[in-house]
């Protein structure tokens, strides 16, 4: 008599051992379904089946048979002949279920219509790809090797004063707050004024970790291609630049979660602590800021750095803050040697330190106090500003673009163009076009 062959799994081994230690009486019951993960009731079914069946008895009765949910094939067939439709490329399993039954007739799940896609490889058609796979980023090992900046535009003051923004910097191996400073609105000055007094403190740290505002990174429409080497750089950008520091954009709230998590406590525990003390202005925010509010989080959330060395470095001669953090506009020559930014006007003085010609272009560079210069070449030009637009001769003759521009030539007079002007002609033409127009449409 041939032996009966009986295939198991590791898993089913085990529990075949463990359903014959009950049967045998070596362990409980109790002991047994913690051990299987299953109920004293289980187990008791099981110790029948081994019983009667023996070994085969723990091996699931659909070993080798369809499932009882398994839908009908030829239902299937024709589902998956839909799909295969030429114009049903790029389905979605959601968008081609509803098709399939409203021409079809044939009513599956989206998930049983994901399945025919996958196992007949029209998934790959649709153009989805899975989750993208994230894991833990490591902290930096030192102070100052990378520190997390971004902005909150909170009620601070919860009604009682003007509606401001928390900039935040904090270290990312340490989670120490570095500074912070209320402004009025998170923009390119404000975080240059907050920067300034950042590095005047601390030094120039390796990196910035931010998001992808504006203010950090220039947003490019759709469809734009670039053939320049190095993309645009903002502002705050350019400047950092200067200075040597890195500004790495975050692809996700959560990869700088070190500093977005700590907005969810200062909106909860400064807003009440400015409101215990009665603050409603940004000058005595900053103070209790900086004073008390940092040093009393630092010294309770702050953890110890890898290596304790400071990885900040120092300013330089060469670091001159005025002319690094500052905006800086390109701007062409005209050929009155006069430079137009924001609707100011600049003449370039005759004496200069190297030679300018007109069509050049120079940067106009506004400076945190509110000053400004010109730089051409690395080198500052002398300039005066003038209070109106240069007189041009042209406007002679046009005294409506002079009063346009502010700049009345003497003598001026209002111009009426004469009868033989192509202007009249023109407007003579349009006028005897849309009589034309309107008798064509009037009906007879």
């Amino acid at each position: 008599m041939e032996e009966e062959v009986i295939a198991m799994s590791k898993t089913e081994i085990s529990r075949h051992f463990v359903i014959r230690s009950v049967m045998e009486g070596h362990i409980g019951q109790e002991e047994a379904g913690k051990a299987l993960s299953l109920s004293a009731r289980q187990i008791r079914r099981l110790c029948v089946r081994v019983k009667g069946q023996g070994a085969i008895g723990v091996v699931h009765g659909l070993r080798g048979r369809p499932s009882n949910n398994q839908g009908d094939p030829g239902v299937l067939e024709k589902a998956l002949c839909a799909l295969h439709q030429p114009l049903w490329q790029s389905f979605g399993p959601t968008f081609a279920s509803e098709k399939i039954e409203k021409y079809h007739g044939i009513r599956l799940s989206k998930e049983t219509v994901r399945h025919l896609m996958v196992q007949t490889d029209l998934w790959l058609l649709t153009g989805r790809r899975g989750w993208k796979h994230r894991q833990w980023r490591e902290r930096r090992t030192s102070l100052g090797l990378l520190v997390q900046l971004d902005g909150s535009d909170h009620d601070w003051f919860e009604g009682r004063g003007p509606k401001c923004v928390l900039l935040i910097y904090i270290d990312d191996a340490t989670s120490r707050i570095l500074h912070g400073e209320f402004v009025g609105a998170e923009a390119t000055l404000p975080l240059m004024r907050s920067t300034w007094s950042y590095l005047k403190r601390w030094g120039r740290p390796a990196a910035f970790y931010v998001d992808k505002d504006s203010i950090y990174k220039v947003a490019k429409a759709a469809g734009y291609q670039s053939l320049s080497i190095e993309p645009p750089l903002t502002q705050f950008t350019r400047a950092m630049k200067d200075l040597g520091i890195d500004v790495i954009t975050a692809d996700s709230p959560q990869a700088k979660g070190r500093v977005e998590r700590g907005f969810n406590t200062h909106q909860d525990r400064l807003a009440k602590e400015l409101r215990l003390r009665g603050i409603s202005k940004m000058a005595e925010a900053n103070h209790y800021l900086w004073n008390e509010y940092i040093p009393e989080h630092n010294a309770r959330y702050a953890v110890a750095a890898a290596n304790p060395a400071d990885a900040h470095q120092p300013l330089t001669a060469d670091h001159r803050l005025g002319e690094i953090l500052s905006l800086r506009t390109s701007r062409v020559i005209m050929n009155d040697y006069t430079v137009r930014n924001e609707n100011n006007f600049f003449q370039i003085l005759k004496q200069q330190p190297l030679r300018v010609s007109p069509g050049e272009k120079v940067e106009v560079e506004q400076r945190l106090d509110g000053s400004t210069h010109l730089r051409f070449k690395g080198v500052y030009l002398g300039f005066k500003p003038l209070g109106k637009r240069p007189y041009r001769p042209i406007l002679l003759t046009r005294p409506s673009l002079a009063r346009r521009y502010g700049a009345h030539p003497v003598n001026s007079t209002i111009w009426t163009p004469p009868k033989e002007h192509p202007w009249r002609h023109f407007e003579l033409k349009r006028a005897k076009n849309q009589r034309l127009q309107s008798a064509l449409l009037t009906p007879a």
